[in-house]
């Protein structure tokens, strides 16, 4: 499993960025990049959210949460699944249902 250290010193390669010049990005020291990389120290999360950004990947992959760098970055989807959310607890179970299944029959068809 990859760490938090390793995601964030992969997506600030990929943006080709510095550790200094993350640093002055997100308004933080610059020796505390490379801490953070290492494992050293944990940021706090209003750290995290600026790293994200700065990143353009999301907080939930640099803690390991998905395992896509852009996942939900789309915001046609993320207003599709908070649309989703909102709904009655039967609804919503009813359409992930409904999603799952169409999920699955469509792995099946690609075998």
């Amino acid at each position: 499993m990859d760490t938090f250290g390793k995601k964030l010193r992969e997506c600030r390669e990929a943006q080709e960025l510095s550790q200094n010049e993350l640093a002055k990005l997100i308004e933080a020291h610059h020796s505390i990049i490379g801490k953070y990389e290492r494992d050293e120290v944990k940021p706090t999360i209003d750290v995290v959210k600026k790293m994200a950004q700065v990143l353009n990947t999301t907080v939930g992959y640099l803690l390991g949460e998905t395992k896509q760098q852009d996942v939900l970055k789309d915001p046609k989807m993320l207003k599709r699944i908070n649309d989703i959310e909102n709904l009655p607890a039967k609804d919503k179970e009813c359409l992930l249902l409904t999603i799952d299944n169409f999920i699955k029959a469509t792995k099946l068809n690609s075998l």
